[in-house]
């Protein structure tokens, strides 16, 4: 597997950024994962790298982005927080990625029973977390279903990954509506922004 040049960064489009990612999770799934010299890869990214993609991810220690998408060093920029939301400094760091680092699409990745949601749905509150998880709460709030209140909680995973979902697209507008540099490129077909969920029992990324 090659590492990624300039030269190969500039010719891949969106779509097909989109379908390096798609196989890549494919091979994880299917444990025929490229056999890759990490090492030999520092070396050739010493003086410059050039990602493709930037995956905003949870930081659930099961959901490494590089591992899911069997992606060597150097393919991806991977921003992770709780609950995969955006704020001020993820925007700028994604505006970096697109805008100065040329990588061709933006995928926001949920995952199924994710603790920041669980407690995001049981309205949990600690220290700093509690700002965090506020993030979360609109996507809470805009799951209508179930109308009882009794369901509408952690223990209901059904619930949970619902929420988990309205969460990532919930993201995805915010961040269309929150960086103008990122949704002018994305209206001129310079990168894509798309969402997925990440299933932890069985290791496919499902899109939408």
């Amino acid at each position: 597997m090659i590492t990624q040049t300039k030269e190969t960064q500039a010719a891949l489009t969106p779509n097909a950024a989109w379908e390096l990612l798609k196989e890549g999770n494919k091979r994880f799934v299917e444990k025929k994962q490229t056999s890759r010299d990490l090492l030999q890869q520092v070396k050739e990214t010493t003086s410059g790298q050039y990602p493709f993609a930037t995956i905003l991810g949870c930081i659930d220690s099961r959901v490494s982005a590089e591992l899911i998408f069997d992606q060597g060093v150097g393919d991806i920029f991977s921003a992770r927080v709780a609950g995969n939301i955006v704020n001020e400094d993820i925007l700028g760091s994604m505006e970096f990625a697109c805008k100065l680092a040329g990588t061709k699409i933006i995928v926001v990745l949920g995952h199924t029973s994710c603790g920041a949601v669980k407690g995001a749905c049981d309205d949990a509150k600690m220290g700093n977390l509690t700002e965090l998880l506020s993030k979360i709460r609109p996507a809470v709030v805009a799951v209508e279903e179930p109308a009882d209140e009794s369901q509408r909680n952690s223990k209901n995973i059904n619930f949970v990954n619902a929420v988990a979902e309205k969460n990532v697209h919930m993201t995805m507008e915010n961040i269309r509506k929150k960086s103008p540099v990122l949704k002018e490129m994305e209206d001129n077909g310079e990168i894509l922004i798309i969402g997925g969920m990440y299933d932890i029992a069985d290791g496919q990324v499902h899109y939408f």
